[in-house]
């Protein structure tokens, strides 16, 4: 890895750019890093896209043992590049260093994971045989496999500077999937997104894999992420932001000529029910875990807790000087970019604007932090939030609303109301849990991932983990941002027919070679 940052894009392996227009910034001092980066353009976008689509070609035959290697190679990469990585992904964010080491932990088993699963078990290989002698006519043989896409945009997360970014999960999905990438690096992080990119760089030399699968853009604004989606070569985009960003490239894509899939990761309020068993019983305790959750990363988790839900008496009393009580004792501190702070600042300001909703606690006061968030507990009738659609909306940080409920139904009827959500959280006992499957079933058409008497920020990755929900958590409900099943973004299937052996894939071949498990003739064998 080079020992200094030079502010370039990384272009099919070669640095490229001249005259940084942009730099990082520390957001706990206000201040600009050095190095100044370069602003990509229709020239850089055109160069990255047409060395990947012909990659993309040449990925297509490379040995599957060759994609592991890489992935492995990453990994290795990352962990030994890890100090300097982490050095400068805190300055950039002001997140933790432990934070950020597990991060980096959790990044290098990602690309860990996809390269055991680049083996080929993720193409689900089915076979049909032909039936010549069949009546009235023939039955072809037909055979499918998932393949790649295609080039592949991945949009870098602000708030996952290394797990959901340049080496992120969507990376090294594509990778598995035999796609090649250009990332679009993050403004506020433009230092770490540089290092990780070295790393993939130098792996792709080491496994003697084509430069031009893998290419970094850098861009403080939003011309070039709109170039890259409506470029023709792009076969595929991800992205996790705003609401906003995230729609403004989902037009994009449709508005195309040929209109390509945007996997967006957008808004989520995440909301948490919580029981009257429950509150009767836990109600400290919940509070305090709740406390906990809604504030780890400053309140930056896109599965952060923004709304609660509990029925009105002296449990639900009990429950919120509770929160109260142990969000008082939460400092305040920076959030990742000076951009978030202020969209903070005015998603509090409106919700205390909103008549009816009242500021019921907050965070530890620090008249020397000027430029920080503090937790803000609010707290309504539950009424409310059915007469005014904006408590719909997100406010990204350490805020959120308790609802006063009048009875469980009335708490199923605001959970009908609700938009989609990465998350639903439900507090309980089984009891309490089989008595109300209403609501239990209204949230398995509400979010992407339900959890009972827990709390939703966390993820563990793996291959049964559905990061995903309905609009406006993502554009398409069906597909995960995080865990092994994330290749699914990045392919199709292709169905063959009639295709000598010789000539179809390797997991489609009849001495199976790659010995996979594969559906023949509706069989699992």
């Amino acid at each position: 890895m080079k020992t200094a940052l030079t502010g370039k894009h990384i272009i099919g392996g070669k640095d490229r750019g001249a005259g940084g227009k942009f730099r990082g910034m520390d957001p706990a001092a206000g201040a600009a890093l050095g190095t100044a980066f370069c602003e990509a353009g229709v020239t850089e976008v055109n160069r990255a896209l047409e060395l990947a689509d012909k990659a993309f070609d040449v990925l297509q035959t490379v040995p599957v043992k060759k994609i592991a290697a890489l992935l492995e190679r990453i990994a290795d990469g990352l962990e030994a590049g890890g100090d300097r990585i982490i050095a400068r992904a805190h300055l950039e964010t002001a997140l933790p260093v432990e934070r950020l080491r597990s991060e980096l932990g959790r990044t290098a088993g990602q690309a860990l994971a996809f390269a055991a699963l680049a083996g080929g078990s993720w193409a689900q290989a089915r076979i049909d045989h032909a039936l010549p002698g069949r009546k009235p006519l023939p039955k072809p043989d037909i055979r499918t496999i998932f393949m790649g896409v295609g080039p592949v945009v991945v949009f870098g997360a602000s708030n996952f500077p290394l797990a959901i970014s340049v080496a992120g999960t969507d990376t090294v999905a594509a990778f598995a999937a035999r796609c090649p990438v250009v990332a679009k690096g993050h403004p506020a992080h433009p230092g770490t997104c540089e290092l990780v990119a070295r790393v993939i760089t130098e792996a792709i030399a080491w496994a003697k894999l084509p430069p031009g699968m893998f290419s970094l853009l850098q861009s403080s604004g939003y011309e070039a992420g709109l170039a890259l989606v409506k470029h023709p070569l792009t076969a595929a985009v991800a992205f996790t932001g705003s609401l906003k960003g995230g729609r403004a490239l989902f037009d994009a894509a449709a508005a195309r000529p040929a209109p390509i899939p945007v996997y967006a990761e957008m808004g989520s309020v995440n909301p948490v029910f919580i029981l009257p068993g429950a509150a009767a019983a836990r109600a400290e305790e919940i509070a305090f875990g709740f406390v906990r959750s809604l504030n780890t990363g400053v309140g930056q988790f896109c599965t952060n807790p923004g709304m609660v839900l509990a029925v009105g008496g002296p449990a639900f009393e009990k429950f919120l000087a509770a929160v109260c009580k142990n969000a008082s004792c939460v400092p305040p501190a920076a959030m990742l970019h000076a951009g978030i702070q202020s969209a903070y600042d005015r998603g509090t300001a409106r919700l205390s604007s909103i008549p009816g909703v009242k500021l019921a606690g907050t965070g530890a006061a620090c008249a020397t932090r000027p430029k920080t968030a503090s937790c803000k507990i609010f707290i309504a009738d539950a009424g409310l939030f059915l007469r005014r659609p904006e408590l719909s909306e997100e406010v990204f940080g350490p805020a959120t609303i308790i609802y006063r409920c009048k009875n469980t139904a009335q708490m199923l009827a605001i959970a009908r109301g609700m938009q989609g959500s990465l998350t639903a959280t439900i507090h309980g006992t089984e009891r309490e849990l089989l008595k109300n499957g209403g609501l239990v079933r209204v949230l398995q058409r509400k979010a992407g991932r339900i959890v009972f008497n827990g709390f939703p920020t966390g993820l563990e990755p793996c291959a049964s983990l559905h990061h995903g929900g309905p609009y406006p958590a993502t554009t398409h409900s069906f597909f995960t941002s995080v865990g092994t099943a994330a290749i699914y973004r990045y392919v199709r299937p292709v169905c063959f027919q009639n295709f000598p052996d010789s000539a179809l894939p390797e997991e489609l071949r009849e001495a199976n070679p790659r010995r996979l498990r594969r559906l023949v003739d509706a069989k699992l064998i």
